[in-house]
Protein backbone atom coordinates (compact mmCIF):
# COMPACT_ATOMS: atom_id res chain seq x y z
CA UNK A 1 0.00 0.00 0.00
CA UNK A 2 1.21 3.34 -1.26
CA UNK A 3 2.22 5.60 1.32
CA UNK A 4 1.08 9.55 1.07
CA UNK A 5 4.09 11.90 1.69
CA UNK A 6 4.56 13.20 5.10
CA UNK A 7 3.72 16.75 5.57
CA UNK A 8 6.18 19.09 5.83
CA UNK A 9 5.14 21.61 8.19
CA UNK A 10 4.14 21.61 11.83
CA UNK A 11 0.22 21.97 11.96
CA UNK A 12 -0.03 23.48 15.30
CA UNK A 13 2.34 26.43 14.59
CA UNK A 14 0.86 27.04 11.12
CA UNK A 15 -2.49 27.21 12.83
CA UNK A 16 -1.48 29.35 15.00
CA UNK A 17 0.42 31.77 12.58
CA UNK A 18 -2.65 31.96 10.85
CA UNK A 19 -4.79 32.66 14.03
CA UNK A 20 -2.36 35.59 14.38
CA UNK A 21 -2.83 37.17 10.80
CA UNK A 22 -7.02 37.13 10.90
CA UNK A 23 -6.46 38.46 14.82
CA UNK A 24 -4.45 41.34 13.12
CA UNK A 25 -6.73 41.56 9.69
CA UNK A 26 -9.75 39.97 10.51
CA UNK A 27 -11.77 37.51 8.39
CA UNK A 28 -12.11 39.43 4.88
CA UNK A 29 -8.69 41.56 5.58
CA UNK A 30 -6.39 38.21 5.54
CA UNK A 31 -6.01 37.16 2.10
CA UNK A 32 -4.66 33.78 1.12
CA UNK A 33 -1.18 34.87 0.80
CA UNK A 34 -1.28 36.43 3.73
CA UNK A 35 -1.73 33.30 5.59
CA UNK A 36 0.23 31.26 3.06
CA UNK A 37 3.34 33.53 3.55
CA UNK A 38 2.78 33.28 7.67
CA UNK A 39 2.36 29.58 7.77
CA UNK A 40 4.64 28.80 5.56
CA UNK A 41 2.84 26.13 3.03
CA UNK A 42 1.73 26.81 -0.27
CA UNK A 43 -2.73 26.99 -1.24
CA UNK A 44 -2.43 23.52 -1.80
CA UNK A 45 -0.79 22.11 1.15
CA UNK A 46 -3.20 24.48 2.95
CA UNK A 47 -6.44 23.02 1.85
CA UNK A 48 -5.48 19.95 2.03
CA UNK A 49 -4.50 19.83 5.91
CA UNK A 50 -7.35 22.85 6.72
CA UNK A 51 -10.22 23.14 3.94
CA UNK A 52 -11.36 26.29 2.85
CA UNK A 53 -9.89 29.84 4.30
CA UNK A 54 -13.76 29.56 6.20
CA UNK A 55 -12.98 26.39 7.68
CA UNK A 56 -8.69 27.71 8.58
CA UNK A 57 -10.53 30.89 10.22
CA UNK A 58 -13.00 27.99 12.28
CA UNK A 59 -10.16 26.38 13.81
CA UNK A 60 -7.92 29.53 14.05
CA UNK A 61 -11.11 30.67 16.41
CA UNK A 62 -11.40 27.58 18.31
CA UNK A 63 -7.50 27.65 19.50
CA UNK A 64 -7.99 30.69 20.16
CA UNK A 65 -11.09 29.71 22.51
CA UNK A 66 -9.13 27.46 24.22
CA UNK A 67 -5.35 29.26 24.05
CA UNK A 68 -5.10 33.17 24.35
CA UNK A 69 -9.44 33.17 25.47
CA UNK A 70 -9.51 30.60 27.61
CA UNK A 71 -9.91 33.15 30.67
CA UNK A 72 -13.51 33.43 29.45
CA UNK A 73 -14.10 29.39 30.54
CA UNK A 74 -11.99 29.54 33.34
CA UNK A 75 -14.37 32.77 35.01
CA UNK A 76 -17.07 30.83 34.41
CA UNK A 77 -15.59 28.57 36.81
CA UNK A 78 -14.73 30.99 39.92
CA UNK A 79 -16.61 30.81 42.92
CA UNK A 80 -18.74 33.78 43.32
CA UNK A 81 -19.83 36.22 40.96
CA UNK A 82 -17.62 38.97 41.65
CA UNK A 83 -14.93 36.73 41.24
CA UNK A 84 -16.77 35.83 37.96
CA UNK A 85 -16.93 39.36 36.24
CA UNK A 86 -13.06 40.27 38.15
CA UNK A 87 -11.62 36.96 36.34
CA UNK A 88 -13.22 37.67 32.78
CA UNK A 89 -12.48 41.64 33.22
CA UNK A 90 -9.03 41.29 34.05
CA UNK A 91 -8.48 38.31 31.57
CA UNK A 92 -10.34 40.63 28.91
CA UNK A 93 -7.35 43.03 29.75
CA UNK A 94 -4.65 41.33 29.85
CA UNK A 95 -5.21 39.03 26.57
CA UNK A 96 -6.08 42.08 24.63
CA UNK A 97 -2.61 44.07 25.46
CA UNK A 98 -0.19 40.42 25.44
CA UNK A 99 2.52 42.29 23.36
CA UNK A 100 3.12 39.33 21.56
CA UNK A 101 -0.30 39.18 20.32
CA UNK A 102 -2.58 41.41 18.24
CA UNK A 103 -4.09 43.89 20.13
CA UNK A 104 -7.89 43.95 20.38
CA UNK A 105 -9.61 40.29 20.57
CA UNK A 106 -10.35 37.86 17.66
CA UNK A 107 -13.94 37.55 18.10
CA UNK A 108 -14.13 41.56 17.53
CA UNK A 109 -11.52 41.96 15.11
CA UNK A 110 -12.41 38.98 13.14
CA UNK A 111 -15.71 40.22 11.82
CA UNK A 112 -15.82 43.91 12.30
CA UNK A 113 -15.74 44.71 8.64
CA UNK A 114 -17.12 41.84 7.01
CA UNK A 115 -19.39 42.64 3.71
CA UNK A 116 -21.42 39.79 2.32
CA UNK A 117 -19.41 37.37 0.98
CA UNK A 118 -18.42 36.72 4.96
CA UNK A 119 -21.51 37.02 6.01
CA UNK A 120 -21.33 33.58 7.64
CA UNK A 121 -18.31 33.94 9.62
CA UNK A 122 -20.20 37.38 10.94
CA UNK A 123 -23.28 35.28 12.39
CA UNK A 124 -20.79 32.42 13.57
CA UNK A 125 -18.81 35.01 15.78
CA UNK A 126 -22.38 36.90 16.62
CA UNK A 127 -23.21 33.37 17.66
CA UNK A 128 -20.63 32.87 19.84
CA UNK A 129 -20.63 35.63 21.73
CA UNK A 130 -24.24 35.31 22.57
CA UNK A 131 -23.48 31.89 23.74
CA UNK A 132 -20.88 32.80 26.01
CA UNK A 133 -23.11 36.28 27.16
CA UNK A 134 -25.90 33.12 28.11
CA UNK A 135 -23.19 31.14 29.67
CA UNK A 136 -22.73 34.41 32.12
CA UNK A 137 -26.46 34.49 32.17
CA UNK A 138 -26.99 31.16 33.28
CA UNK A 139 -23.88 31.70 36.42
CA UNK A 140 -25.55 35.07 37.64
CA UNK A 141 -29.06 32.84 37.91
CA UNK A 142 -26.94 30.44 39.96
CA UNK A 143 -25.57 33.21 42.20
CA UNK A 144 -28.37 34.89 42.75
CA UNK A 145 -29.91 31.57 43.48
CA UNK A 146 -27.12 30.87 45.87
CA UNK A 147 -27.76 34.16 47.52
CA UNK A 148 -24.50 35.77 45.92
CA UNK A 149 -26.32 38.17 44.32
CA UNK A 150 -29.23 39.99 45.25
CA UNK A 151 -32.68 38.36 45.20
CA UNK A 152 -33.48 40.96 42.49
CA UNK A 153 -30.38 41.12 40.34
CA UNK A 154 -31.31 41.14 36.43
CA UNK A 155 -29.13 38.08 35.78
CA UNK A 156 -29.52 38.75 32.04
CA UNK A 157 -28.67 42.83 32.05
CA UNK A 158 -25.79 41.64 34.11
CA UNK A 159 -24.24 39.44 31.29
CA UNK A 160 -25.01 41.82 29.16
CA UNK A 161 -22.75 44.57 31.13
CA UNK A 162 -20.22 42.36 31.72
CA UNK A 163 -20.08 41.68 28.14
CA UNK A 164 -20.57 45.13 26.87
CA UNK A 165 -17.64 46.43 29.56
CA UNK A 166 -15.32 43.26 28.14
CA UNK A 167 -16.16 44.13 24.19
CA UNK A 168 -15.05 47.65 25.35
CA UNK A 169 -12.01 47.12 26.31
CA UNK A 170 -11.00 45.15 23.20
CA UNK A 171 -12.18 47.90 21.12
CA UNK A 172 -9.95 50.22 24.00
CA UNK A 173 -6.73 48.20 23.32
CA UNK A 174 -7.18 47.92 18.96
CA UNK A 175 -7.29 52.03 19.48
CA UNK A 176 -3.97 52.16 21.62
CA UNK A 177 -5.52 51.96 25.44
CA UNK A 178 -2.84 50.63 27.24
CA UNK A 179 -2.78 47.32 30.17
CA UNK A 180 -2.88 49.83 33.30
CA UNK A 181 -5.34 52.23 31.85
CA UNK A 182 -7.53 49.22 31.02
CA UNK A 183 -7.55 47.78 34.53
CA UNK A 184 -8.54 51.15 35.92
CA UNK A 185 -11.74 50.32 33.94
CA UNK A 186 -12.26 47.07 35.66
CA UNK A 187 -11.79 48.77 39.02
CA UNK A 188 -14.45 51.23 38.17
CA UNK A 189 -16.56 48.30 37.52
CA UNK A 190 -15.78 46.14 40.36
CA UNK A 191 -16.77 49.62 42.86
CA UNK A 192 -20.37 49.09 41.45
CA UNK A 193 -20.59 45.51 41.23
CA UNK A 194 -23.26 44.40 41.03
CA UNK A 195 -24.53 47.63 39.31
CA UNK A 196 -27.71 48.93 41.30
CA UNK A 197 -29.74 49.31 37.84
CA UNK A 198 -29.60 45.48 37.52
CA UNK A 199 -30.51 44.99 40.97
Amino acid sequence: MAMGRPREFDLDQALENALHVFWEKGYEGASMTDLTEAMGITKPSLYAAFGNKEELFRKAFDAYADGPAGYTKLALQQPTARAVIEHLLYGEVDAVTDPDCPAGCLSINGALTCGDAAESIKQELVARRAKFESDLRERFEQARSDGDLPVHADAEVLARYASTIAQGIAVQAVGGAKRDELKKIVEVVLMTWPPVAAQ
